[in-house]
């Protein structure tokens, strides 16, 4: 990486990268113990690293900022780094707590992940430095082990109370296959998703509304499902079931309660199809059926969101769902290849007849896990 070697002065010791992700279905069920089905997208982040010249400092630049953001790897701790280098003073800070090895490094980052669309930059820079500090080290890389880090530094960190989806995603991608992860057990099994030998395409749509996290209607929903699970005598909202959610006196603890169980529902149901070989098409419903109830039941969709989910299946999606954590950020369709440009043209008009930014689209395509 030649921006390395402009910023230090030498080259690199390496480059390691880990991708953003998608989820395909399984939202908002990984901080309740259920089960998601992310793919590792082809859009990444790099990490150009070498140990420093300047002991004492690990410094960190990125060709989307102007200024290096600098910090002590013996000493850094949550609070002490704000903004976008939170996310690698973290990581530093997690394999610090872990025990591992962590030297002060110069590291230069480059992504192509969009930001705050929900496609998980965040989680792709975290696990793209986490390999980085390990290849540095010398240190195997265990998939598993290495997303709790990252996902601790998120978590505790950043501040973000995220599940640990986005972080196993981009540790254990594969190509042309889904990450199927039991949050609870931390089991992964990889699904086969080749699209593009049913002459299929899975669209995003990157609707432009601002996706933030680190807000407080993440956190009100986090809080919603554990009162309603506290409510129902469960260890968490994976062991409810409909009939008892159907239950609960409070409208908004039930309507937020019924989202995970069915949506735990339709994550083992397009496991089952995809797993026996079906027809990907036959998932389309599922994905409709997924967003309807982030819509109505968890009411964490928003205009922009709901036009383009409406706009792709009136165009000929197959079915569209929104997917990340809501508020914003990114719609999913699984499209026939020959209609991804009908598609995306139908959305753009849609956006253009309310005065909207268009939205940014592209075909996500599974891929490999984060490494050197």
């Amino acid at each position: 990486m030649t921006d390395f070697e402009t910023a230090f002065g030498r080259p690199s010791d390496g480059v390691w990268s880990a991708p953003g992700r998608v989820n395909l279905i399984g939202e908002h069920t990984d901080y309740n113990d259920g089960f998601v089905l992310p793919l590792a997208l082809d859009r990444r982040t790099w990490v150009a690293a070498a140990r420093t010249t300047e002991p004492g400092w690990t410094t960190v630049r990125s060709d989307r900022e102007d200024q290096p953001v600098r910090f002590a790897a013996s000493t850094v701790a949550p609070g002490q780094v704000a903004g976008w280098a939170c996310y690698v003073a973290g990581v530093v800070w997690a394999f610090r707590e872990a025990g591992l090895p962590v030297a002060d490094t110069d590291l230069f980052i480059h992504g192509d992940v969009p930001v705050g669309a929900g496609l998980s930059s965040s989680a792709s820079l975290e696990c793209a430095v986490a390999v980085a500090l390990a290849g540095l080290a010398e240190i195997p890389v265990e998939k598993t082990p290495f997303a709790r880090i990252a996902r601790r530094a998120e978590n505790e960190f950043v501040g973000a109370p995220t599940g640990g989806m986005d972080q196993m995603a981009a540790m254990h991608g594969a190509p042309d296959r889904l990450v199927f992860l039991d949050t609870r057990t931390e089991a992964v099994e990889l699904i086969p998703f080749d699209l593009a030998t049913h002459d299929l395409a899975l669209l995003v749509l990157d609707t432009r509304a601002p996706h933030q996290l680190v807000d407080g209607q993440y956190g009100e929903r986090r809080h919603d499902c554990a009162e309603a699970a506290a409510l129902l005598d469960v260890p968490s909202l994976r062991d409810a079931t409909l009939d008892a959610v159907g239950a609960l006196d409070d409208r908004r603890l039930r309507a937020r309660a019924r989202h995970v169980v069915t949506e735990n529902a339709r994550v083992l149901e397009v496991v089952d199809r995809l797993r026996g070989g079906r027809d990907p098409r036959e998932i389309g419903p599922l994905l409709t059926a997924s967003h309807e109830s982030m819509r109505d039941d968890f009411a964490i969709t928003v205009p922009h969101v709901d036009v383009a989910q409406e706009t792709a299946l009136a165009a000929g999606a197959h079915g569209a769902r929104m997917t990340g954590g809501g508020f914003g950020g990114c719609v999913i369709a699984l499209v026939e290849v020959a209609d991804v440009d009908a598609v995306t043209r139908a959305v753009e008009a849609a956006y253009a007849d309310r005065g909207w930014e268009p939205p940014v689209a592209f075909t996500a395509v599974a891929s490999a896990g984060a490494g050197r």
